[in-house]
């Protein structure tokens, strides 16, 4: 995936006032729009300029998209950290942008904001009526999610400024994180979206829930894999080793000639829930190094003695 500078889409600098990027993108939409344009290429240059407009014209997603930092280059081959829009407060919003002609985005776009961030023309209002909700990722760690916890989590709302300036307000929020939780779930926090209009009960506030990326396990719902190295004659004879899981470790039998990345199901270690989640533990078969004397005679005599090819299912 291409890394896009939205920026030099609209020729313009990344503290550019919104008022100047609605300029530009107004300028540069009569210059390529296909329907009046002699341009070469305009319908792409159109399609690119119309997608720079809807992130930068948005101060929701233009916060998220300066987020990423300025060290990536337009083209530059790209792929979104872990976690990246964590923090953010989105409401929706609308901006000026592209015809429906532009509703394909480029695969950038797609990854960062999905379908479901584009923006949305807003709706005339009654004089009383309910706030808008609004949504935020929050990273939490996957201990949380066994014990359950108490948290403060802090988020970033953009806002613009008199001079036209996007800048982020913070706010911190006490939540209660549920045991058993798991990603991709929201957590409603009533009241906590925007203020309602008139007479109207203010939005609620959903927190969608990521884990922190944990340092030995993979996480798939309720399920957790583990990577569990085991040494050659711990796979080929068998036995019983230590396996980590997040209640602590247990006691695992490993089957005689077990084979690099068997997948082994502990029932129930995974994400609590009805019914909990399983703990996968895949194997590692991990050689000792060939460090010193005695290691080589080691593998010489193993050479000699065991009548094996690694490739003879390949005919060599």
């Amino acid at each position: 995936m291409e890394y896009k500078d939205y920026y030099a889409a609209l020729g313009v600098d990344k503290d550019a006032t919104q008022d100047e990027i609605k300029r530009a993108f107004r300028k540069l939409a009569r210059k390529y729009h296909p329907d009046v344009s002699d341009e070469k290429g305009a319908e792409e240059k159109f399609k690119e300029i119309g997608e720079a407009n809807d992130v930068l014209s948005d101060p929701e997603k233009r916060v998220a998209y300066d987020q990423l930092g300025s060290g990536y280059r337009a083209g530059q081959e790209f792929n979104p950290p872990p976690g990246w829009d964590a923090g953010f407060e989105f409401s929706g919003g609308s901006s000026e942008g592209a015809d429906d002609r532009n509703a394909a985005f480029s695969d950038f776009f797609e990854q960062l904001f999905g379908r479901n961030q584009r923006a949305e023309h807003p709706q005339r209002t009654r004089f009383h009526a309910r706030g808008q909700d609004h949504h935020a990722k929050v990273l939490i760690d996957l201990n949380d999610a066994f014990t359950g916890a108490k948290r403060a989590i802090q988020l970033k709302m953009p806002k613009v400024t008199a001079e036209g300036h996007v800048i982020t307000e913070q706010r911190t929020l006490n939540v209660t994180i549920p045991k058993g939780v798991h990603a991709g779930q929201h957590i409603r926090l009533a009241g906590q979206g925007a203020p309602g209009f008139g007479e109207g009960e203010p939005g609620d506030l959903y927190l969608e829930i990521e884990f922190v990326v944990h340092p030995l396990y993979h996480v798939e719902l309720r399920d957790l894999y583990l990577d569990l190295p085991v040494a050659p004659w711990e796979a080929a004879l068998g036995g019983k080793v230590k396996v980590p899981t997040p209640a602590g470790p247990v006691d695992m039998t490993i089957p005689a000639n077990s084979a690099q990345g068997r997948k082994m199901r502990l029932k129930g270690r995974g994400i609590p829930g009805k019914p909990p989640g399983d703990l996968y533990v895949v194997l590692q078969i991990v050689l000792p190094p060939a460090s010193d004397e005695k290691a080589r005679k080691l593998y010489q005599t193993m050479a000699e003695e065991l009548a094996f090819n690694p490739r003879a299912r390949l005919g060599v």
